[in-house]
């Protein structure tokens, strides 16, 4: 073991017991897009943190007596509190969903590196739950590409609980606290390794799915951007799906796209791509506007509108 794995595993185990301790003080929180937090953040009483909720999920800045001394000691241990004279922040977050608590990036996610969890996270997770309960035959095989949180890992091993889950993703950050969120939630299926798509992953899969970046980022985060179009990611994502699909196995994709002058172009190129692959296919908006903020920055200038959309496909 390095020494930098070393010091990571305690900070990781502590990670979880704040984890713990949030679950047993009967924490809960939904966590809301970008825009929605920066403007429930900006009235001026929520300038500084009361309490967890505050300090945990909406990452208002606090100070000495707040919080509990249990849960300042834990953040200690775990790496996670950030002091600047008597203003402290988390580093973290924890979000609701399922049952479950799932630790992420503080807000503002501008880090190359954040791991992101949110109303999108909400989203997939549901579509792929459905999936699984609607399948005839059971999953013995799963993958989550660009597994950010676990959040979609973790939804399917639950449901699946004789399932192999890996857990893939490229950013290491990822795949520390998908490993950390498949702990709290009891989910040994679950495993996360660092693979390029499927690139470093063997075999087949009864189910591949994914909630990959879809939007154009001026900023290139590669937790956001899915390239010049929005769509190129996804498109590997059907690409890897094509060749790794088990018989019977399915895809589920959920993501996003501009509409232009009402056509959808990830539409378009999804279709181009699966023709002639064997696989049938269905798809559809999940959501027909969302992101609207987006539409007045120059990448999505050319745009009527921001759809979620969620694809499957099964050989």
């Amino acid at each position: 073991m390095t020494i930098t794995a070393m010091t990571a595993a305690p900070a990781s185990a502590a990670l979880a017991g704040l984890g713990r301790a949030l679950r047993e003080a009967g924490y809960e929180f939904t966590t809301v897009t970008p825009a929605t937090h920066e403007r429930v953040n900006r009235r001026p009483q929520n300038q500084r943190a009361c309490g967890l909720r505050d300090v945990f999920g909406w990452s208002r800045p606090f100070g000495p007596g707040v919080l509990p001394q249990r849960f300042v000691e834990l953040m200690d241990a775990a790496g996670v509190l950030r002091r600047d004279g008597d203003e402290w922040r988390s580093t973290v977050r924890f979000s609701s969903y399922d049952g479950e608590l799932f630790v992420h990036s503080a807000f503002p996610t501008d880090a190359e590196d954040s791991v992101f969890f949110g109303p999108d996270t909400y989203r997939m997770a549901d579509a792929v739950a459905a999936h699984v309960q609607s399948r005839e035959r059971p999953v013995r095989r799963a993958v989550d590409i660009g597994c950010g949180t676990g959040a979609g890992a973790i939804t399917v091993a639950k449901r699946a609980p004789e399932a192999e889950v890996p857990a893939v993703d490229i950013n290491p950050a990822a795949l520390r606290l998908a490993g950390i969120n498949a702990e709290l939630a009891g989910t040994p299926g679950v495993r996360p390794c660092r693979s390029d798509l499927l690139d470093d992953v063997d075999g087949e899969f009864d189910l591949i799915f994914s909630n990959p970046p879809f939007m154009i980022d001026p900023a290139g985060r590669a937790y956001r951007h899915g390239g010049a179009h929005g769509h190129e990611l996804s498109m590997a994502i059907i690409d890897a799906a094509v060749q790794r699909l088990a018989p019977y196995g399915s895809l589920v994709l959920f993501a996003g796209t501009g509409i232009v002058g009402g056509t959808d172009p990830f539409r378009e190129a999804a279709a181009e791509r699966l023709e002639g692959t064997g696989l049938s296919w269905t798809y559809r908006e999940y959501d027909p506007d969302v992101y609207d903020e987006e539409l007045d920055g120059p990448a999505y200038a050319h745009a009527e509108r921001i759809a979620l959309v969620l694809l499957t496909a099964t050989r």
